[in-house]
């Protein structure tokens, strides 16, 4: 069947994807929403022209372990001790209360322990793609405000990380404890090769050979590609050594750059990815998990940003602060799919609570665009005066 062949699969989903990023930007919404939307309608659930999602399954894989690598490589290490103060406690804190309230709502509808706990911890992270994509440029680098956006969401990225090497240790059976204890130790083994290669090898290679782009572009994804490689072989994930990968080149001059080269390269396939999401979502699911989720997602959308401008007020920070920061953090992130993603294959999950996390994520991404670009400035306002890039 044609619909069955990469080439066509390919040629649909970046169709398609134009068409529906177009709708979603005169709609005010993220990109994001849009992919998500045309996994649905071409997919098994809709029209079917993309029968099996398995086929581009792996290769949306890469775009996860391309957007680990970016996260690392944005990650300085004293940029982020400057800034920890004040973001750590309310990140940990508001944590602890979103995972509170997603338990108590998921035990209220009689889901399995396993899964309460899961969903409570896909709550307690904000979307970085909105929390970025709709903050402009000035206020990203030059304010305040972008400031503790930035702390914030860097700090949730590190807890995600945590909760993935937890649900791969879950997914590889056994005694989890024991798991988990190897892992962590032997996380500290792959950091201290990676920083090895890095200072004796890889950044003299940069040094020597900076002039040629197109053998830094090469060497930057052989970097990211072949740490995941290797964290795989030492038992961890591909993402876990990619975000090693870029945290070690965070310091390097040349992270700059590699992080500009590689950004068309990590959205080409996260496109893949948003849409084999949308593709695998279960439509005749929806009636069994409709009320959960626009519950979990009313807590994403109002709660949220309640309890960040109330702790940010208690912090110090004035009230107009508070209140933007919490509205821009108002929604589930795109990690929170990839949890859900890595929750059923390791069977922490069935599809149906991974469906319900997915429709939870899609709902507050839409209302959390919408209540952003209408009240805050951001380079999709419906306004000249909300409209900065």
């Amino acid at each position: 069947m044609e619909g069955n062949t990469i080439e066509f699969s390919m040629y649909l989903i970046f169709t398609g994807a134009a068409v529906l990023a177009t709708v979603a930007l005169y709609a005010r919404q993220a990109m994001i929403v849009g992919y998500i939307l045309l996994g649905i309608l071409l997919g098994p659930w809709g029209f079917s022209l993309v029968s099996d999602p398995e086929l581009i399954k792996d290769i949306a894989h890469i775009g996860i372990i391309f957007l680990l690598y970016l996260l690392g490589l944005d990650l300085l290490p004293q940029q982020l001790l400057r800034m920890l103060g004040e973001a750590l406690q309310i990140t940990l804190l508001s944590s602890v209360i979103f995972w509170t309230v997603g338990f108590l709502v998921a035990y209220l509808f009689a889901y399995p322990y396993m899964d309460a706990i899961l969903l409570g911890a896909v709550l307690m992270f904000s979307s970085t793609i909105i929390g970025l994509k709709l903050l402009p440029t000035t206020t990203l680098h030059h304010k305040h405000t972008g400031q503790i956006i930035i702390s914030v969401l860097l700090i949730q990225d590190l807890i995600a990380i945590i909760v993935l090497l937890v649900l791969q240790g879950y997914g590889k059976g056994g005694n989890l404890l024991m798991d988990i204890v190897y892992h962590l130790g032997t996380l500290p083994v792959l950091i201290l090769f990676a920083w090895l290669f890095e200072r004796f090898i890889l950044i003299r290679l940069i040094q020597r050979y900076d002039q040629i782009h197109e053998y830094i572009f090469l060497l930057a994804i052989a970097w990211c590609m072949g740490m995941a490689q290797i964290a795989v072989l030492m038992g961890l994930s591909h993402e876990i050594g990619a975000f090693i990968a870029g945290v070690t080149l965070a310091s390097s001059p040349i992270a700059l750059f590699i992080t500009e080269r590689l950004k068309p390269l990590r959205d080409f396939f996260l496109i893949i990815f948003f849409f084999s999401l949308g593709a695998s979502f279960n439509v005749g699911s929806v009636n069994q998990i409709i009320i959960p989720a626009i519950l979990l997602a009313l807590i994403g959308i109002i709660f949220k940003p309640l309890v960040f401008r109330w702790l940010l007020r208690i912090a110090g920070e004035k009230d107009s602060i508070s209140r933007e920061v919490g509205y821009r953090l108002g929604q589930v992130s795109e990690f929170s799919l990839l949890i859900a993603v890595l929750a059923v294959e390791s069977g922490f999950i069935d599809h149906i609570t991974s469906n319900l996390i997915q429709l939870t994520t899609l709902l507050t991404f839409i209302a959390s665009s919408y209540i952003i670009v209408l009240n805050y400035p951001t380079p999709i306002g419906v306004t000249n005066k909300l409209r900065q890039n």
